[in-house]
């Protein structure tokens, strides 16, 4: 027995030393802070947010029918509230092209303005939608893309008169999904257990299997048109090429933030952004061979859920309980 409790005495520093090691952070500091919080009059979660042609114009939505105009670069915002039947609708997606705008959302909405967001028209959608919508991209006059949270594409021409599906099957509930420029999209399942991927003129959705034991988080692509993944316990994987059949041996920034990344984002071919959970904010310089952390926004007391760069000067983080990042840039040696 005292030899059991020797055993034990000794071994339970070792496990506190090791616990305390892999909450601790090595990765390091960012010497600069480019992100400013923004004061928003909301609380709801933010889920997307949406500029046309004028960088100065923006909108962002969320939940509980949450809508905020900006005029002046994001600098303030303001709410706006829409005549609808409830205010219990989920705004999901912004997008704007010109003066043309579109808000999806849930259960089944689809907004549309084309005189710069004055005035919103809502569009009936079909009972027979597979799925609720969660994307939706304006593309030009009276076009865009909608897709729902099971996979569907769909696309109008005749400003959401009529709407021409782009896929014959839904891939399935869906975790995310993003469309690269040229119109390929990729989503992640809900589980996180594999990936699809669509591109123009293809019938179906291509399925395929994750290539490690870790459960896929987010996917998008890179700015070379490769592949970009997010997984479980702080993974981050690059494709070799546009395929993504092949890939490159995974990066682990940081051990601490194996609770989740959440979103992958490039200002330039070679600065890249990742967000995550509890204030979490990566950044590479090089293309992702080596990671800094921005600990200044480490105490914003959020989920970092999507980070959107409109240019290499503008950005955006956005998150829960109506957080809201702006991007300042590097400040200027004295």
């Amino acid at each position: 027995m005292d030899s059991i409790v020797k055993f034990w005495k000794r071994l339970v520093p070792l496990l506190a030393l090791v616990l305390l090691c892999v909450g601790c952070s090595n990765v390091p500091s960012l010497s600069y802070n480019p992100w400013e919080t923004i004061e928003l009059p909301t609380e709801a979660n933010l889920i997307g947010i949406g500029f046309g042609d004028d960088l100065e114009h923006g909108w962002v939505v969320g939940a509980n029918a949450t809508l905020l105009e900006t005029t002046d670069g994001g600098e303030t915002w303001e709410p706006k509230t829409l005549k609808l039947d409830s205010d219990n609708y989920r705004f999901n997606s912004v997008s704007f092209k010109g003066r043309e705008g579109w808000i999806v959302g849930e259960p089944a909405l689809l907004l549309h303005t084309e005189d710069d967001g004055q005035t919103w028209e809502q569009i009936k959608l079909s009972e027979k939608l597979p799925g609720q919508p969660n994307k939706i991209l304006a593309l030009g006059p009276q076009t865009a893309e909608m897709t729902t949270d099971v996979g569907a594409i769909y696309r109008t021409e005749d400003a959401g008169k009529h709407w021409s599906a782009l896929v014959e099957q839904s891939v399935g509930v869906i975790r995310n999904l993003e469309r690269a420029p040229d119109g390929k999209y990729i989503a992640v399942s809900a589980k996180g257990n594999f990936y699809s991927t669509w591109e123009p003129g293809q019938k179906s959705w291509v399925g395929h299997n994750r290539n490690s034991s870790r459960r896929i988080q987010n996917m998008g692509f890179t700015e070379d048109g490769r592949l970009w993944m997010l997984a479980r316990g702080g993974q981050i994987q690059f494709s070799e090429s546009a395929t993504g059949e092949e890939w490159q041996e995974p990066i682990y920034p940081e051990f601490s933030t194996s609770w989740g990344l959440l979103d992958l984002a490039y200002r330039t071919p070679d600065e890249i952004w990742v967000s995550g959970g509890s204030g979490n904010l990566l950044c590479s310089l090089d293309g992702g061979q080596t990671w800094k952390k921005d600990r200044e926004v480490e105490q914003v007391p959020s989920n970092f859920y999507k980070i959107v760069f409109l240019d290499r000067d503008r950005g955006f983080i956005i998150g829960q309980r109506g957080i809201l990042l702006k991007y300042r840039g590097q400040p200027e040696a004295a």
